[in-house]
């Protein structure tokens, strides 16, 4: 497998600590009764021009990052990829199904209809001075699809000799631009546009209440990650006849390294060396693991999922299964890749929203903030179900590599 560009992004560990700030700055000059209304107007003038643009920017970062990602996948991988793709994309599906019913059983006890009334009836609070249009390119939905054949093809063509070279150098600088902007753009600036919209609730008085909520989400989500994580490793060590808690206990630097870079590309090769503790023959790990850095992302889902529930029953929106599967076996597709660039899966999910009836700006503000604060844990989850998969496909092709 080629290299992936996305191994060499430098995500900073100070993320999330500036996106707290940001959101204890932005409850402050909401509250505070000497700041006048203009000057909240500006902070939510920022955040609506960042919304736009970022509108603008995602089906690009889709094209970038998912034809990259689809035409290394399907190098000369054969059997061998398909079966790691059908378990990864299976165990994203588990896992997002997981948190929903998790969600749908715990959430209600804290978020009750006196915090519903008090979020709905707060309103949408300032107003923008102006806004500036930015119609994206192309839709999400068409942009998914292209960067589907695109990868594809290109795929194919680089199977045949001395094919497809052009069009995959293309793709790796489009790819580069699309990493650039995330690295220098949209990630700097998340800090201002979640204070922005703090800023604004806590104008209009939901902020407590939400705050009330997104504390206990943030708990529940850590707590299902880990119980995920278990679960993966108990069958993946039942079936190898390997002991699961020496699976986990080898997972823990992992885990750890995963933590602290918020990349999956980033743990490649602490989780490369976590593969070999755990036995994983040299072959396979080093073909599954960096392969499931890009395409499983059970963490990532079960954060998601268990965030658009929280919203969608904080504004008494309908939240059947059918309709949040439908959603989840999207994002199983859309988000290959998006994890390895710096705040990548929810870019990609901001998008599909509205299929669930997340429409405006405020929500979509708010999901993002509750996302990205669990981003490092869920990119932790995401790297450990890598090696539980590979203690799996090591068994299934133990006869062949002995041979």
């Amino acid at each position: 497998m080629s290299e992936n560009k996305n191994d060499r992004i430098k995500i900073k560990t100070g993320l999330v600590g500036r996106l707290l700030i940001a959101i204890a700055i932005g409850i402050l000059i909401g509250r505070l009764p000497f700041i006048p209304e203009w000057f909240i107007r500006i902070l939510v003038t920022l955040s609506s021009l960042f919304s736009a643009f970022l509108g603008f920017f995602i089906p690009l970062m889709i094209i970038g990052l998912v034809t990259k990602g689809i035409a290394d996948l399907t190098e000369g991988a054969g059997k061998l990829l398909g079966i790691t793709a059908l378990i990864s994309y299976g165990s994203t599906l588990v896992g997002g199904t997981f948190a929903y019913f998790v969600a749908t059983a715990i959430f209600p006890s804290f978020i009750t209809s006196d915090l519903v009334n008090k979020i709905t009836e707060a309103g949408e609070g300032a107003a923008p001075f102006f806004t500036v249009p930015i119609t994206p390119i192309l839709e999400v939905t068409t942009a998914v699809v292209l960067a589907f054949m695109m990868g594809l093809v290109i795929s194919w063509l680089r199977a045949k000799k001395n094919s497809g070279q052009v069009l995959y150098q293309l793709t790796c600088e489009f790819e580069e631009v699309v990493v650039k902007v995330l690295e220098t753009v949209i990630i700097p600036l998340l800090p201002v546009y979640i204070l922005g919209n703090f800023a604004n609730m806590s104008y209009s008085g939901s902020v407590f209440a939400v705050l009330s909520i997104f504390w206990k989400v943030f708990i529940i989500v850590i707590i299902m990650h880990l119980l995920y994580i278990s679960l993966l490793f108990f069958v993946s060590g039942t079936y190898a006849g390997k002991n699961p808690l020496k699976l986990i206990k080898n997972q823990i630097p992992g885990y750890m390294t995963a933590v602290g870079t918020q990349s999956s590309a980033a743990t490649i090769p602490v989780n490369l060396d976590c593969a070999e503790n755990n036995g994983v023959s040299e072959q396979i790990r080093n073909f599954v693991v960096p392969l499931c850095a890009t395409i499983h992302l059970a963490g990532s889902m079960i954060t998601i999922t268990s965030c658009t529930t929280a919203l969608l029953l904080m504004y008494d929106l309908p939240h059947s299964f059918g309709l949040i599967f439908g959603f989840i076996c999207m994002l199983g597709i859309a988000m290959v890749a998006a994890p390895g660039a710096p705040g990548g899966a929810i870019m990609s999910a901001v998008p599909f929203l509205p299929m669930v009836g997340i429409v405006s700006d405020a929500m979509q503000q708010l999901m993002i903030s509750l996302y990205l604060t669990q981003d490092s844990f869920g990119t932790a989850a995401n790297v450990s179900g890598d090696n539980a998969i590979a203690v799996v496909i090591d068994k299934i092709y133990a006869d062949k590599i002995k041979s």
